[in-house]
């Protein structure tokens, strides 16, 4: 097994960016008591050491790499609030993206959504709205009368509406999720984690660019009602352009939130804050220091040749080794200049190679830096020799052996 360690390679390094990518069952049997929520006085857990929040539930993550940031008890089910409502909009952007509902279609209001309490997009009784319109008044207004217009028009109940939350929630990834209603009313059974919402957030931002613009709009007129974007990001976050806001008395007043500075973009969750003003004060906080302690780092583009392997009987005497996507890590600022990377492989590789055949490993550690393993491929075929050329080389390797 050869092993070398690439020196250097961490001067050499540059920040950037790199794209990347089962909810409880409603039936499911009963879960333990859920553990005692944190107080808000224990610090989250950070690389760089513990760091106080007042959020009994935080988390934060990079869009691109999904490096932890931070986080505070981000497995605990909690309730979500109004929170969950983007996975109510994760089910409309779905339908519209697949052409089953069109944002021009219109819906009718039912009595149950018109006498709907909490946050209103102030529907009016017998009317039709259009998705789109229904849209913006569950994303900038939170309309809880708005989630029953939708979930009624696509589903025909909410009941109905919220077992198809479920079942997207559990294909896209949500592991702990349970979606009792479209609007994060209070139900001991609907529940999400911080870790799923964050799921979420990079879902929509990933799977829905065309509609993800909705999150950023500041504010929203309905039935001559103008109502102001609850998210308090938009207006104290450099860069930031989503998602939405949740409270209810259980939860305490909670955020989902996304920022982009630079090409390099965060996902922030937090839960369980005590006042509106202490949500707007922590996220910003939260998320400034994130911004300032971590970068992306750029250690191989896709197409790098990260090391040449002697081939066996090839008709070339080495393949090129590549990692095959552009290899970007999250780390703290002054963890750069501590980075080793190392690469691992048998040689000679005997021929034919085919490219994308997996050959060696990339070991990436250093002090404070987790090691990483990042497989290796071959970034080109190598035919094997013919039956004449290969005896010359077979003599020649038997003689230097």
């Amino acid at each position: 097994m050869r092993r070398r360690e690439i020196m250097g390679a961490a001067a050499g390094l540059a920040t950037g960016l790199v794209a990347q990518d089962a909810a409880a069952q409603r039936n499911a049997p009963a879960r333990p008591a859920a553990r005692p929520a944190p107080p808000p006085t224990t610090p989250a857990t950070t690389p760089l050491g513990p760091l106080d929040t007042t959020a009994r539930h935080a988390l934060i993550i990079d869009f691109d790499t999904g490096a932890v940031l931070l986080e505070k008890a981000a497995e605990d089910r909690m309730p979500p609030s109004s929170m969950s409502k983007l996975m109510t909009m994760y089910v409309v952007f779905e339908l519209l993206k697949n052409g089953r509902l069109r944002m021009d279609q219109e819906l009718p209001v039912s009595e149950r959504a018109w006498r709907m309490g909490g946050s209103k997009m102030f529907v009016e009784v017998g009317n039709s709205i259009s998705v789109e319109n229904l849209s913006r008044g569950v994303i900038v207004q939170s309309g809880n009368d708005a989630c029953i217009v939708l979930a009624e028009g696509i589903s025909g109940s909410e009941q109905q509406f919220a077992e198809l939350m479920n079942e997207t929630a559990r294909r896209i990834g949500l592991t702990d999720s349970n979606f009792r209603n479209a609007t994060g009313w209070p139900d001991p059974e609907h529940r999400m984690t911080s870790r799923d919402l964050a799921t979420l957030a990079r879902r929509i931002i990933h799977d829905f660019p065309e509609y993800y613009s909705l999150y950023n709009e500041r504010s929203f007129r309905w039935n001559n009602i103008a109502q102001e974007n609850r998210n308090p990001a938009l207006s104290r976050v450099a860069g930031a352009d989503g998602l939405k806001t949740g409270h209810t008395e259980e939860a305490g007043y909670g955020l989902t939130a996304s920022a982009i500075r630079g090409g390099r973009r965060l996902i922030l969750v937090v839960n369980g804050l005590s006042s509106m003003r202490a949500r707007a004060e922590e996220s910003e906080r939260l998320f400034e220091w994130a911004f300032r302690e971590f970068e992306n780092v750029i250690v191989f583009r896709a197409a790098d040749t990260v090391e040449e392997v002697p081939v066996y009987l090839g008709e070339r005497a080495t393949v090129p080794l590549v990692a095959g996507r552009d290899l970007v890590l999250t780390l703290p600022r002054q963890w750069r200049r501590n980075l080793q990377v190392r690469v691992r492989y048998d040689a000679p590789v005997p021929a034919p190679v085919s490219k994308g055949q997996g050959l060696g490993t990339l070991v990436i550690s250093g002090q404070g830096v987790p090691e990483q393993n990042v497989p290796l491929i071959a970034g080109a075929d190598v035919d094997r020799l013919g039956l004449l050329p290969r005896i010359p080389a077979v003599i020649g390797r038997w003689f230097a052996s």
